[in-house]
């Protein structure tokens, strides 16, 4: 049996939003905000949301795929620590992903928030080793795009 392949990867996205990095940061460290732009949504139901906003925290997603999705009635589940926190300024939290319990990748992910003219700056940082199946690189920078036209929409209300 062939040992699984590792795909190593690193992206960065950039974003502007017209808000002070204090509003921005917020939206990360409160966890009803960041349920709202980063666990809801129409694909699937969430069965547990748990963070602790803390270098050396924890947090915990999983939720289940609605119908009509590829992964319909499969459980994902996203388990992070805090590795560092920087208030107002910057996150690093690294963690694992699996679907039906099987790991599908390893992430190190860093936010970095820029004062910018009229805003902020957001330079997230993705660096993943994702396993056999994962469905790639793509895919996740994909689902980071799409997290971060959220996160615009929540610092706007």
């Amino acid at each position: 049996m062939p040992e699984p392949s590792i795909i190593h990867n690193t992206f960065a996205i950039n974003r502007i939003y017209p808000k002070a990095p204090e509003v921005v940061f917020a939206a990360f460290a409160d966890p009803e905000k960041k349920k709202r732009w980063y666990g809801e949504s129409p694909s699937h139901k969430i069965e547990e949301f748990v963070m602790d906003f803390r270098a050396g925290g924890s947090e915990r997603f999983r939720y289940r795929f609605n119908e009509g999705s590829p992964l319909a009635g499969k459980i994902l589940s996203n388990e992070g620590k805090y590795e560092e926190i920087v208030m107002n300024r910057s996150i690093v939290i690294s963690s694992s992903m699996s679907v039906e319990g099987k790991r599908v990748s390893v992430s190190l992910v860093t936010i970095e928030l820029l004062p910018a003219a009229g805003g902020t700056e957001l330079i997230c940082t993705h660096q993943g080793a994702f396993f056999e199946g994962s469905g790639g690189p793509e895919m996740r920078e994909m689902g980071w795009r799409t997290l971060f036209d959220r996160l615009a929409t929540e610092v706007a209300g």
